[in-house]
């Protein structure tokens, strides 16, 4: 995703608003700051302790999106008629994700007690 906003190589899933107008230093901005999510995932995936703030920044994603989704700004760049289905797709597959991965991580904190209470009861 990186790769595809800094060289404009504008596809569906690679850019949530592929067929808009752009500016290409927006777009270079864009796939600087999704570095800064490879980091944070990759360091969420080596300290357990990031997950939370991975996840919180996720979800402010999807919350961003759908506003991007709801907004005037938007809607003025768009075609007559043209729907905003391929980007409310593209947003609930990232809301998608963050559930998936929400889960995931409260499911694993659940049975992480467990097993200290666990432990615990055996000392």
């Amino acid at each position: 995703m990186a790769a595809a906003h800094y060289f404009g190589i504008k596809l569906p899933l690679l850019f949530v608003y592929y067929d808009t107008p752009f500016y290409a230093y927006q777009d270079k901005i864009i796939s600087f700051a999704v570095v800064s999510y490879i980091a944070m995932f990759y360091s969420a995936a080596q300290h357990r302790a990031v997950v939370p703030a991975a996840l919180l920044v996720l979800g402010v994603t999807v919350l961003g999106l759908a506003s991007v989704n709801e907004s005037d700004a938007l809607a003025s760049v768009l075609e007559e008629g043209q729907s905003t289905f391929p980007y409310w797709a593209q947003t609930g597959l990232i809301a998608a994700y963050f559930v998936v991965l929400l889960v995931l991580y409260l499911r694993d904190k659940k049975e992480s007690k467990g097993d200290m209470v666990s432990s615990d009861s055996i000392t």
